[in-house]
């Protein structure tokens, strides 16, 4: 299981996702990017951002 907070990326952003692949994880935190925070563009560093902040979580039981 993959997490993207996105606080650790916006401060003060709640938000957060999870998913089996980071893919998903990834699809779900550019569309969050999109709509919540106004980014027209994904610049590659955006993307390398994001990916760097994607942690591997346990499942929850």
């Amino acid at each position: 299981m993959k997490e993207f907070q996105c606080g650790s990326l916006v401060p003060g952003c709640d938000w957060h996702t999870r998913a089996e692949e980071e893919a998903e994880v990834m699809r779900r935190a550019v569309e969050h990017m999109r709509e919540t925070h106004g980014e027209t563009t994904i610049r590659e560093t955006m993307v390398e951002a994001i990916r760097s902040r994607i942690q591997k979580v346990r499942d929850a039981a």
